[in-house]
């Protein structure tokens, strides 16, 4: 035994913190005990998922390096973050549900006295490496010392976009719970949170944290952080319920039926924040387009409009060939086609769900027309956006 195990531990000292740990002894035992993991996997609701680009090579190579599609994939000038300050946060909601898009995928939810945060990424790159891989488009809106203290994080999967070990690190050294799909401990443990602290859940798992009630619901994904992407960590969306409100956030998922039963189990919602950016034509089963976004948020509210959506997973880190605006553009008129409010909130701005909701274009000054490339019987494939004062937001 011990002779089989040195090689292990010299490989595992090699790997990077960033990589995080795979799960192992009772936690690995957990997981080939869920009824969603099979043939050495999680696996995906509603059959197997295209986890890699599908189609030609060279065409996503030519997509992605193409001139005029590049210029489109950044702003044209400085995004108008909101410098969230304690004035904004310190007095509590007046209708008891406050939402922060942070941007991409992190919010901060005030909800029935108590503050959740989803997926915190304050990392300049969500990357392994502090000099490559994705840079933020804009700075974070605060720094993370100044946001407060938090009653749970909440931790979709464990892609760096959405687990950033820079910002778990820092959290770590606060008394927060978190809440994270199985398998995904593992890396928190490494980063120095305690065993005590995780709220490790399989699908339809539920845990309390104070007066709030936390449901890990199913997703269309995939998981993975190092060299070899073994799928032993969960992905998940995930049901916030308290005493008077209901929010859901999606993490990263496809489009499925799904959503069906999730808002029939734990719906209606006053708000969801659904994932509509960095889709592509090359892996439609993992991210959801804008008008799928609509879709899912309709089929959580019983087949019919109701709350407020929030669109997350845009604008913060260009990940995919469409334009920069374009998930904006399009939630726009595919929120409009069937009559579904949608907040629009620069990042670090607070808004309330039951009150007026951010609806203002912000991106229009800074993005060249956006070709409409969709159908959701609004304007025709050959229209284009208004793009704003070009000449205020300069180039890049």
């Amino acid at each position: 035994m011990a002779a089989s195990s040195a090689p292990r531990a010299g490989l595992s000292a090699l790997r990077p913190p960033a990589f995080g740990a795979e799960p192992a002894g009772e936690r690995m035992a957990r997981i080939r005990r869920s009824p969603h993991f099979a043939n050495g996997v999680f696996q995906n609701p509603g059959g197997p998922a295209r986890m890699r680009p599908s189609g030609s090579g060279r065409d996503m190579a030519k997509q992605f390096l193409d001139k005029d599609s590049r210029s489109r994939r950044a702003p044209r000038g400085a995004i108008p973050v909101h410098p969230t300050t304690l004035a904004d946060l310190s007095r509590p909601p007046a209708t008891g549900l406050r939402l922060t898009w942070m941007g991409h995928s992190s919010v901060l939810a005030e909800i029935d006295g108590q503050r959740v945060l989803f997926d915190p990424v304050w990392g300049e790159r969500c990357s392994p490496f502090a000099f490559a891989g994705p840079k933020r488009l804009h700075p974070v809106p605060l720094p993370l010392a100044a946001l407060g203290p938090v009653d749970v994080v909440v931790i979709s999967h464990d892609h760096y976009d959405h687990l950033d070990m820079p910002t778990i690190k820092e959290l770590a050294g606060t008394d927060t719970v978190f809440a994270v799909p199985l398998g995904v401990g593992a890396h928190l443990e490494r980063w120095g949170v305690s065993a005590d602290r995780l709220r490790e859940l399989d699908w339809q798992e539920t845990t309390r944290v104070g007066r709030l009630t936390l449901t890990a619901t199913p997703a269309r994904h995939f998981c993975g952080r190092g060299l070899r992407n073994t799928q032993h960590t969960l992905w998940a969306s995930w049901v916030v319920a308290g005493e008077r409100h209901r929010i859901y956030h999606s993490g990263d998922t496809g489009y499925f039926e799904g959503f069906h039963d999730i808002g029939a189990a734990h719906g209606p919602f006053d708000a969801t924040m659904i994932q509509v950016g960095a889709y592509s034509e090359f892996w439609p089963d993992i991210h959801m387009t804008p008008e799928e976004g609509v879709r899912s948020h309709l089929d959580l509210q019983g087949g019919r409009p109701g709350g407020v959506l929030m669109p997350i997973h845009w604008g913060t880190f260009n990940l995919a060939p469409h334009a920069w605006a374009e998930p904006g553009e399009w939630m726009t008129d595919a929120a409009g086609a069937v009559g579904q409010a949608v907040a629009f909130p620069r990042p670090g701005a607070p808004f309330e769900p039951g009150g007026e909701l951010p609806t203002e274009p912000w991106w229009r000054p800074l993005t060249r027309p956006v070709p409409r490339v969709w159908n959701t019987g609004g304007p025709s494939r050959s229209e284009e956006t208004p793009s704003g004062d070009l000449d205020l937001a300069g180039d890049r």
